[in-house]
C-alpha cells in the first residue's frame, strides 16, 4: 500500500511542478480559475486519499500480525 501512496505523492508533485511551469506562461484569470477549480481540488483529494491509504495500511498490518499470532 505504501508504494501506491508514494506513487500518488510523486504524481501530485509532478503535476504541481508542471503546473508551476505552466503558470510562468499562462497567468490570466482563466489560469487562476483552472487552478482553483481543477488543480487545488485534486491536491486535496490526493492528500485525503493518502491519509486513507496510510490508515488502511496500518489496519492491514495489525490484521496480519493478529493472524500470525493465532
Amino acid at each position: 500500500m505504501s508504494s501506491h501512496s508514494a506513487r500518488m505523492q510523486h504524481a501530485m508533485k509532478d503535476l504541481r511542478e508542471k503546473w508551476d511551469v505552466t503558470t510562468d506562461y499562462w497567468a490570466d484569470q482563466v489560469a487562476r480559475d483552472f487552478e482553483k477549480n481543477h488543480i487545488a481540488p485534486v491536491e486535496g483529494l490526493v492528500k485525503r486519499a493518502m491519509v486513507g491509504m496510510d490508515k488502511l495500511s496500518e489496519s492491514l498490518a495489525k490484521i496480519r500480525k493478529a493472524m500470525e499470532e493465532n
